[in-house]
């Protein structure tokens, strides 16, 4: 692990392999553990990083300084800071709104766009989002962290053979600081793209699993008005795709990145 400072913040992050970049970014109160499957596979062929986001895992973890546009900012600092001129952003869930709002601002830096499990206007979900916002913050404030990891952990992992990655990410969500985790989701719950989705020209691949907590159905919206986008479903998974089928995720991301 490495740490480098950017945007006033340290960001923690691991770098692997050699050639061109892909850039992964972990979802809501995870950490860039959420690519272990992933990082192994890929930096055979590629240079692989993964980085903590602000709040979350090792690093800073600052009192009121959240939002999906300042974790945007930290990514194209995190990128100069390395000197990289271009990479595959690759975000799952809150990543993929980070990588959705670094489509818009910053497409310069972009060889293609990668969004798992994930949306361009979390304000904009209709009922779906409502209950999210409202449920989980009351979960928070009455049952705590622990309680609220355990929860989102067996929704994700429920089978009887999915017991050591409940386990494994209920740990990894109990690390979480209270603050941190609260500021980084009602922020994220308060961002969307609207109209400037359009404006997407790069190169993206929409992944969908077929039993995530929003239908296929919404991902084939969005995907309709992106003008460059191709939209995968992966079967037989819920909203961590990245982890609970991690072989099909990679040989749908390796085909999408061999088909340049």
């Amino acid at each position: 692990m490495s740490k480098i400072k950017v945007n006033d913040i340290s960001l923690d992050y691991e770098d692997y392999g050699s050639g061109k970049v892909l850039l992964m970014l972990h979802g809501l109160g995870s950490t860039k553990k959420d690519w272990d499957a992933q990082v192994p596979f890929f930096s055979k062929n590629f240079r692989v990083i993964a980085v903590d986001l602000r709040g979350h895992g090792n690093s800073t973890k600052p009192q009121d300084a959240y939002g999906v546009p300042l974790m945007t900012e930290d990514i194209k600092c995190f990128l100069d800071a390395l000197g990289i001129k271009k990479a595959t952003l690759i975000g799952f869930s809150m990543g993929g709104a980070v990588a959705f709002d670094f489509a818009v601002k910053h497409p310069e830096y972009l060889d293609n766009l990668v969004i798992v499990n994930s949306g361009p206007d979390f304000n904009d979900m209709g009922q779906i989002g409502e209950d999210l916002l409202n449920g989980r913050t009351k979960f928070l404030e009455t049952k705590g962290l622990n309680a609220l990891a355990k929860e989102i952990s067996y929704n994700m992992f429920p089978e009887a053979s999915q017991v050591d990655l409940r386990n494994e990410f209920e740990e990894r969500c109990k690390q979480n600081d209270y603050n941190a985790y609260y500021k980084s989701f009602t922020t994220l719950m308060n961002w969307g793209l609207g109209k400037k989705l359009k404006e997407i020209k790069t190169r993206t691949l929409v992944v969908a699993s077929d039993m995530d907590y929003t239908p296929v159905s919404f991902k084939e919206e969005y995907v309709s008005r992106l003008p460059n986008a191709t939209l995968v479903v992966i079967k037989n998974s819920r909203h961590g795709a990245v982890i609970d089928q991690p072989e099909a995720f990679n040989n749908v991301l390796l085909n999408f990145l061999n088909d340049e």
